[in-house]
């Protein structure tokens, strides 16, 4: 007999002293890497973001894009790697966004816009300050988030800038952690020495307010000086001084146009305390079933790139754990909002438990099926194969993660494959008694099958190998599977060939059941199968019959997705333990006005049952997560903004998912009383790569006249959808404005500097930081600001009579006689993309159906139907902006440009992998024809595939189609041991049905266990909210697909080479 490479790896390692050193070494490795390699719960998605801000003071929104956006864009777009150019422009700045492609390193992505913005400040215009630049990527979302509130009883004991001054004191603490990244503090209020002025008081003592803010920023100047020499020595001279309190800065001395000694307190209210932002955060907290109320600061804590999340979370919680009691008084409360690290770790234990328990169902299968010893060699394969992959693993680079852990535990019951056909034909060969030495007859066991082992290994590999190579935001998502699976099938093929045999020869019985090559070591599932297939082979007819029942089986159920019996989706949502609620007021509306609002929510949220904590933040954006990153919430910082940090019961303490949770809540904050322009949107973590809505339409057209009347019209369509929800767009409303124009006859006669004039209404309306308060070691620096107090910033008599410049005859000037007051509406925002202008419609679907395409079909077919009258209906586009601009155009993006890609590209995937097994099948048969028979029972998977996905109402999503590619690999594979047995058999005297009938039933039952391993594998998987249709593709369409391959093959052969003799009669012995 041929050897070949398996026989000859198998003859080489069965009686080597080294075979159980390669086994130790193996388990050893897999040891080392599965405590060394890091843990996160989602595989990281590089997407870099690029920011660049500039401000446009005095411009409106369009005058900013021609001048500064317009000629910023075609600046980022030559950077190499920049996928896609994003420009917001609002009254007074402008912030164009470079997004690279997928994978780029962050730290390049800087340096590249850095390099190019440099080489090209000439080009900045007049007026316009540099630009800041912003790098935010996947390492700057903040894996712990600590929030520090009082506990109830002591709310009246903080307020938020002690919150804050302490929290300061936590983050430094927090940063002598290894491995810690960027860190913020969300909420709270610095402290600072504020110097009001007031207009009355000023005007009474002859002092402008130029004079005033020239004073304090004189006196709190300090600079070394120089040297002086003198006994020898050199003395550093420093001039100045710096000023500590509120009360040395009330003092100060300040020139008046009366001649009268005056001080900074009589003109002027001086004090040290909280500074007024337009931003306030505060925490709802239960204990006991009873609601409590107290502000609260949040520490944002992000780690290092590379570094294990789970490491880095419990170092820091241990940190302060530690400072309670010291820096942490007893009285406050720490509560970790969010901590990725513990759900990565989490998900991990609980996926490697999946991981045990699926090894353990297999042991016990095996040796139920063939033996107990055989079930002991499995035992130590399959572990071995695992601890293999997860050492390539981590030397790949990648991570122990949810994904990368489901590609084990799916692979689980197709790695253990070679090793259930090497025992299984090693028994057999055994059982047979023909006097040959356990040793040869392992050997030649091997070798028999070896060859087409190697072919199906190859085929399952090219079936998931192409799946790498899926483009955009769902390629790194998905790598894990393609890379994992394929390196466990290598690992476990050479596992099988090499550490199998030499365990079977130690572990296997001495005494074996005997059999023969016939029908009597077909056993009860052979004869069961012999008398089904009979049947279906009994004539030409009967399997031509059979073959288009098959056919027909499976075009209906391709019809299922076009009818919507089953539906599609990208990812099903995932069961977090957050949820948020995002809140957008009209434009102006007062932080006042956003708070009461954010309370009323938050009033319906706490009568959720699950819900345990609920962190509110007005005119501050909530510590962003990889969603937020996306969709740029960390610069939700007015006035009219907010959201709710909505914390949910662990998943074990819950009856309902949180997506159901967030259907419910959506319904309820509905009662919220809202003001006409207001809106309220729950928002969850997507259970993949994010985008800025599910339901997206893009606006295109001629002129923003034209966008926006189409862009209403289709938010119409939008809203007559009932399914679709949270409907939003991107250019809100014109934000009320006032706008102070100096008089310039005016102020030539009064001889008044413009300056003067524009630094008071910037200091008076916005304030200005003069100077800092230093106060020595361990206490940090005070902000000297010159502001008006909040109460006193609107436009009346007493703010118009507040002087801004003294002129000759010591005669103050007040505001009101330099300017023009005129009230105003301010531009709408404007987006432009990859140098498009475009309005958007954004909005989520809930309800009957929660995929895109549902709400993009409903959609088209409003729009259709609409009447547009004079106003042109837009060309609908499914993907590419439009290359011509003339005609009004709806391109859908959002969530279905993601599924697009992933579909197109794991079609093609699909493609590569039938052709990669075509041409390794013809390889191994050296026929053109007879591969397509093999192939053939691929789509037969799509039968059970659909009915699974029928039972249980789940949407088909990318694992589901995962699933579907990996079975092609497997039903192939069952296939090639199937006709290589039959090829084998084959002899001129020998009937065709025999030899067919003989095939089928000797190699059923390791058909059968291979995919009774596999189903298992999928089995402990079924319930996972993200991966359950990778499970059921696996699970049901293994059950179709296997019983019906090994019957859909032998009836081919009759269709295509029946010899028209009939079974012979089965022996009566």
């Amino acid at each position: 007999m041929n050897l070949g490479l398996s026989g000859r790896l198998t003859r080489a390692s069965i009686q080597s002293p080294l075979t159980p050193l390669v086994l130790l070494a193996a388990i050893a490795v897999g040891l080392l890497a599965l405590v060394s390699i890091p843990r996160e719960e989602e595989p990281q998605i590089s997407v870099p973001m690029v920011d660049i801000m500039v401000a446009a003071p005095g411009l409106r929104a369009p005058d900013a894009i021609e001048l500064v956006g317009k000629p910023l864009e075609t600046i980022v777009k030559s950077v190499a790697e920049v996928e896609h150019v994003y420009t917001f422009a609002d009254d007074n700045q402008v912030m164009v966004t470079a997004r690279f492609k997928v994978g780029v390193d962050p730290d390049a992505a800087a340096v590249r816009i850095h390099e190019k913005i440099r080489a090209n400040y000439d080009r900045i215009p007049a007026g316009i300050a540099e630009p800041l630049i912003q790098t935010r990527g996947i390492n700057d979302v903040p894996s712990l988030v600590l929030t520090l509130a009082p506990k109830p009883g002591a709310q009246g004991q903080w307020t938020d800038q002690a919150l804050y001054q302490l929290a300061g004191k936590l983050r430094t603490e927090v940063a002598k952690v290894d491995d810690v990244g960027l860190t913020f503090i969300v909420g709270g209020r610095p402290e600072e020495i504020r110097v009001a002025p007031d207009p009355a008081r000023l005007a009474q003592h002859g002092v402008s307010l130029a004079v005033l803010m020239d004073t304090v920023r004189q006196a709190t100047r300090a600079f070394p000086a120089g040297q002086i020499r003198g006994d020898g020595r050199a003395v550093e001279v420093t001039a100045g001084r710096s000023l500590t309190s509120a009360v040395d800065i009330g003092l100060l001395a300040l020139p008046s146009a009366s001649g009268q000694a005056v001080y900074v307190r009589d003109v002027a209210d001086v004090a040290q305390g909280p500074r007024e932002d337009q931003a306030r955060a505060w925490r709802y907290a239960r204990a006991d079933g009873v609601w409590s109320q107290a502000p609260a600061v949040s520490l944002a804590i992000a780690k290092r790139k590379g570094a294990n999340a789970v490491v880095v979370s419990q170092a820091v919680l241990a940190r302060v754990e530690a400072l309670k009691g010291s820096l942490l008084p007893l009285g406050l409360d720490v509560a970790v909002t969010r901590d990725y690290g513990a759900t990565a770790n989490e998900k991990a234990n609980e996926l490697l438990f999946h991981l045990g328990l699926a090894t353990l169902s297999i042991v016990v299968l095996i040796g139920l099926a063939i033996g107990w010893r055989e079930a002991a060699v499995t035992a130590v394969v399959i572990p071995t194969t695992i601890l293999l992959t997860l050492f390539a693993s981590n030397l790949m680079g990648y991570t122990i993660n949810r994904v990368s852990l489901f590609a084990l535990i799916f692979s689980i019951g197709i790695l253990v494959d070679d090793a259930i056909v090497m025992i299984e034909n090693i028994a057999r060969h055994w059982a047979m008694s023909d006097g040959r030495s356990r040793i040869d007859a392992a050997v030649d066991a091997v070798a028999e099958v070896g060859n087409p082992t190697v072919v199906a290994t190859l085929t399952v590999v090219s079936a998931l190998l192409p799946m790498l190579f899926v483009s955009g935001l769902m390629g790194p998502y998905m790598a894990p599977i393609p890379v994992n699976a394929s390196a466990a099938m290598v690992f476990s093929f050479f596992v099988a060939v090499v550490i199998a045999p030499w365990l079977m020869v130690r572990f296997a019985r001495k005494t074996l059941t005997t059999g023969g090559h016939g029908h009597d070591g077909e056993g009860k599932l052979g004869a069961l199968y012999r008398r089904v297939a009979s049947q279906v082979i009994a004539t030409r007819k009967s399997a031509w019959t059979f073959l288009i029942g098959v056919g027909l089986a499976t075009l209906l159920a391709g019809a299922m997705f076009a009818t919507k019996t089953v539906t599609v989706k990208l990812l099903p949502f995932d069961n977090k333990s957050e949820l948020q609620v995002v809140l957008d007021m009209p434009e102006g509306t007062s932080l006042e006005g956003t708070a009461r609002a954010l309370s009323d929510a938050a009033v319906i949220t706490r009568t959720l049952p699950e819900v345990t904590a609920i962190d509110a933040y007005a005119g501050t954006a909530s510590p962003f997560n990889f969603n937020g990153l996306v969709r740029h919430y960390y610069l939700r910082n007015r006035p009219d903004q907010g959201d709710l940090s909505v914390s949910l019961a662990e998943k074990g303490e819950r009856k309902r998912s949180s997506h159901s949770v967030a259907l419910d809540l959506r319904e309820r904050l509905a009662r919220v009383a809202l003001p006409a322009g207001a809106s309220i949107k729950v928002v969850e973590a997507p259970p993949g790569p994010p985008v800025m809505a599910t339901l997206l339409a893009e606006i295109y057209g001629p002129d923003a006249t034209t966008r926006r009347a189409v862009a209403e019209r289709v938010k119409g369509a939008f809203k007559s959808v009932p399914y679709i929800v949270d409907i939003d767009d991107s250019y809100g409303q014109a934000r009320p404005g006032l706008r102070l124009v100096p008089d310039r006859d005016r102020l030539e006669a009064l001889k008044v500097d413009d300056r003067q004039v524009l630094d008071s209404i910037a200091a008076a309306f916005g304030g200005q930081v003069v100077g800092y308060a230093h106060r020595g070691e361990g206490r940090d620096p005070l902000e000297i600001s010159v502001r008006l107090p909040q109460s006193a910033r609107s436009w009346d008599e007493g703010l118009a009579a507040l002087p801004v410049a003294q002129i000759q005859g010591g005669r103050l000037v007040a505001l009101g006689e330099v300017v023009t007051a005129t009230r105003e509406a301010g531009s709408t925002h404007i987006f432009r993309r990859d140098g498009r202008d475009v309005d958007m419609i954004m909005a989520e679907l809930a309800g009957a159906y929660e995929a895109p395409i549902y709400g993009m079909m409903a959609v088209d077919k409003a729009i259709k139907a609409a009447d547009w009258g004079d106003l042109p209906k837009p060309d609908i586009r499914m993907n590419g902006q439009p290359t011509d601009e003339r005609k009004p155009t709806l391109l859908w993006d959002g969530e279905w440009e993601i599924t697009w890609v992933t579909f197109r590209d794991m079609g093609a995937a699909f493609g590569v992998a039938i052709l990669g097994i075509y041409v390794l099948v013809v390889a191994q048969f050296k026929s053109f024809r007879l591969p397509l028979v093999i192939l053939t029972p691929i789509p037969l998977t799509l039968v059970g595939i659909v009915i699974g996905h029928i039972l249980f109402r789940a949407p088909f999503t990318a694992t589901s189609m995962i699933g579907f590619i990996a079975l092609a690999g497997i039903i192939v594979r069952n296939s090639i041991l199937l006709v290589d047995f039959i090829r084998h058999s084959q002899t001129g005297d020998r009937p065709l049905r025999e030899v067919l009938l003989e095939a089928g039933a000797i190699r059923f039952k390791p058909i059968v266990l291979t995919a009774l391993a596999a189903m298992i594998g999928a089995a402990v998987i079924l319930f996972d909210p993200i991966f359950q249709g990778l499970a059921i593709s696996l699970l049901f369409g293994l059950a179709s697909s296997t019983v019906l391959t090994v019957l859909v093959i032998p009836a081919i052969y009759i269709v295509l080479r029946d010899d028209g003799v009939e079974e012979p009669p089965r022996s009566s012995v």
